[in-house]
């Protein structure tokens, strides 16, 4: 395969769209790193499940509001072509009622830490034919969303830093772009019933939800080889729901 011997990390690759695109991307001959929090059981099936690839995979656990735990990731990490920041969670809710303790685990999930990894990174990434950035954003971090005022600052975030590095870093070579899906069948949906569901596709033009292969087969094309001209974009996975 054209990417044998090439390796990708990827953060939060314990959730629905991580381990989408973990899976795609070892389909495609990545050897990989994957992140995850807490959920270690999933993390080991994954890779199990992984070795059909015949691609190395290394497990890496860390909590994102830990220096240490940055620190023990970036020396495990050796040879890197491709990050990909797939890690994110939401908190639903009245802006006045959220806490320093949730607004600050969302910082640290969403614009922390992946600041400090890419930054701890760039160096093995410039040692890359085809090195490649990339952020699992948002619809909400184009467009904003009430109860979700936090989760849309810390993804628009991800849009600012993706649109100001792909040009730091434009002279090396690397690409930094970043997907913003819409509406996707997760747990994040999860709180919503039955008909809000239905409602929310009936505003798709698409008549879907997203899924998380709809995100990983997005992922796949912008860390090809061929995507060497594109950086600094966002593309909305979104089903038409936001042009």
């Amino acid at each position: 395969m054209k990417n044998r011997n090439r390796s990708a990390f990827v953060t939060g690759a314990s959730g629905a769209i991580g381990k989408a695109i973990a899976r795609r991307l070892a389909k495609d001959g990545f050897n990989l790193y994957l992140h995850y929090h807490s959920n270690e059981k999933s993390m080991q099936a994954l890779a199990l499940e992984l070795q059909n690839y015949e691609v190395d995979v290394t497990i890496l656990q860390g909590d994102f509001s830990s220096l240490a735990d940055l620190e023990t990731i970036t020396e495990n990490v050796f040879e890197l072509d491709v990050f990909i920041h797939a890690a994110g969670n939401s908190e639903y809710g009245l802006f006045t009622d959220l806490s320093d303790k949730k607004l600050q685990c969302l910082y640290n999930i969403h614009v922390g830490a992946p600041l400090h990894l890419i930054r701890a990174f760039l160096l093995k990434l410039r040692r890359s034919s085809h090195p490649r950035i990339l952020f699992i954003s948002s619809i909400w971090g184009e467009v904003g969303a009430a109860m979700e005022v936090a989760y849309s600052t810390m993804k628009g975030a991800q849009i600012a830093f993706v649109k100001a590095l792909s040009k730091e870093v434009a002279g090396n070579g690397i690409t930094v772009n970043a997907l913003t899906p819409g509406a996707v069948d997760t747990t994040m949906l999860a709180q919503f019933s039955k008909q809000e569901k239905q409602e929310l596709i009936e505003e798709i033009p698409l008549l879907r939800l997203g899924n998380p292969v709809d995100v990983a087969n997005a992922a796949a094309f912008l860390v090809r080889d061929e995507s060497d001209y594109i950086t600094g974009q966002v593309l909305g996975v979104n089903g038409g729901w936001h042009m």
